[in-house]
């Protein structure tokens, strides 16, 4: 019988959905399951007022007992430094830090891979109960443009890695958790 993937018994879940899916509130979910306080990593950045509005909406979906920190590209090292300091780690979005760093002048495809390779070893060694959403971006058309294909691919490419090192993958379709993958003991 498998254990309820909602349990308290995961170190590292990482959460996949389209847009709109429910994947964050479902993650949010997961880490209220442990005590406060708990850390709240956005790596989107407010650029515009649509997107302020955006993380103003999150902000009032999480109850008290969070704190928040912005880390649109350093989220090997914010991941690091919170260990041990708080419940559970939740952030949101993978794929904003995967564009975020992509975007970012002068760095290379080299500089890009090790950044994710640094991030999935962060991880893999977490202590803390962290919760990673991350949006599927793979099930759809190829795109057309360069740039486009490659955030794909890199999306892709870490989101493989992650589910590796990962105790509980979940896949949020129209607001409801499709088990991907539950690995801890007790299953």
């Amino acid at each position: 019988m498998l254990m309820d993937p909602s349990a308290n018994s995961f170190r590292l879940a990482l959460i996949l959905g389209g847009a709109r899916s429910g994947k964050s509130r479902y993650g949010l979910s997961l880490a209220t399951r442990f005590p406060a306080p708990r850390l709240f990593i956005a790596t989107g950045e407010a650029k515009d007022a649509e997107m302020a509005a955006r993380i103003a909406a999150h902000q009032q979906e999480r109850e008290p007992g969070w704190e928040t920190r912005e880390e649109p590209l350093n989220l090997a090292d914010a991941l690091a430094g919170a260990q041990g300091r708080y419940g559970a780690i939740l952030v949101d979005c993978l794929t904003m830090w995967v564009s975020n760093l992509m975007l970012r002048e002068g760095i290379s495809q080299a500089e890009i891979e090790s950044e994710c390779a640094c991030l999935v070893q962060t991880l893999a060694a977490t202590g803390t109960p962290t919760v990673l959403i991350s949006n599927e971006v793979g099930l759809g058309i190829v795109p057309e443009n360069r740039l486009a294909r490659e955030f794909r691919d890199r999306a892709g490419w870490l989101h493989q890695r992650l589910a590796q090192v990962a105790d509980l993958v979940v896949l949020v379709v129209a607001g409801v958790p499709l088990v991907i993958k539950v690995a801890w003991e007790g299953v």
